[in-house]
């Protein structure tokens, strides 16, 4: 049964790039969570990574600046910067329209 105009069967798949607990860090984290909870419910994973407390994870990623969203699945890959305060920008730019 499809939500909104989400498909339940479609995990959608995010990695969180944060500097700590600075206050973009901390917004871009609540942000998400509202987001993907309002538009996705169950469909989506976010994994959240300091590159403080994990600099090999981070190394591996072309990291341009802080906070860092990348959606990872379904492809292609996408991402975007910012404390994702901006829904409709996040929509847009993460092509998270339904269609």
């Amino acid at each position: 049964m499809e939500t909104g105009s989400w498909n339940d069967s479609n995990t959608h798949i995010f990695q969180l790039y944060i500097t700590g607990a600075s206050p973009n860090s901390s917004r871009a984290i609540s942000n998400l969570k509202i987001l993907f909870e309002k538009y996705m419910k169950s469909c989506y994973q976010l994994q959240i990574i300091d590159v403080y407390q994990q600099p090999q994870i981070a190394e591996s990623v072309d990291i341009i600046a802080l906070p860092l969203l990348i959606r990872k699945l379904p492809l292609p890959e996408r991402r975007l910067i910012g404390d994702m305060s901006n829904e409709k920008k996040i929509m847009k730019s993460l092509d998270l329209n339904g269609g």
